[in-house]
């Protein structure tokens, strides 16, 4: 049962991943409605980048020795990290936003309390997230696969 939710999981990531990936694509196609087109250009480089680093972990899943329940938890940090990297930066271009976390992309567009705090928090988290998706990843390909 491990090995079948094991390639469950794998085969989600890589579904996750090329659906970040095309959505990365379209949102480099919707940058001119932006009120803040350089915050666009890091939402759609956001998705490219963080839709082919989700591929690239779908890819190597089979090869992950870790357990049921930290995959499980691998999966959910990952997608909601690089998901919640595209959304926010999405939405920071579309608001005029973003400037109070990211002032080089922000270019000095700061958007109502709420939309900088909304921002301020998907950021954040979502740093945490993948800090701690990437040391799982890191630990998960020591040693031999456990299900070989």
């Amino acid at each position: 049962m491990d090995s079948q939710m094991n390639a469950i999981l794998g085969r989600w990531t890589l579904r996750a991943g090329i659906l970040l990936f095309l959505l990365g694509l379209v949102s480099g196609l919707v940058i001119p409605a932006m009120e803040n087109p350089r915050m666009g250009l890091t939402s759609h480089l956001e998705g490219v980048i963080n839709g082919t680093f989700v591929l690239a972990l779908g890819a190597v899943w089979s090869q992950l020795n870790l357990g049921l329940l930290s995959q499980k938890i691998l999966f959910g940090i990952t997608v909601y990290g690089s998901y919640a990297n595209w959304l926010a930066t999405l939405l920071a271009g579309f608001w005029g936003a973003g400037a109070a976390m990211m002032p080089i992309a922000g270019g000095g567009f700061t958007g109502t309390q709420v939309q900088e705090g909304l921002i301020a928090f998907a950021l954040i988290s979502l740093s945490i997230g993948m800090l701690v998706a990437s040391v799982m990843v890191l630990v998960g390909l020591r040693g031999a696969r456990a299900y070989a």
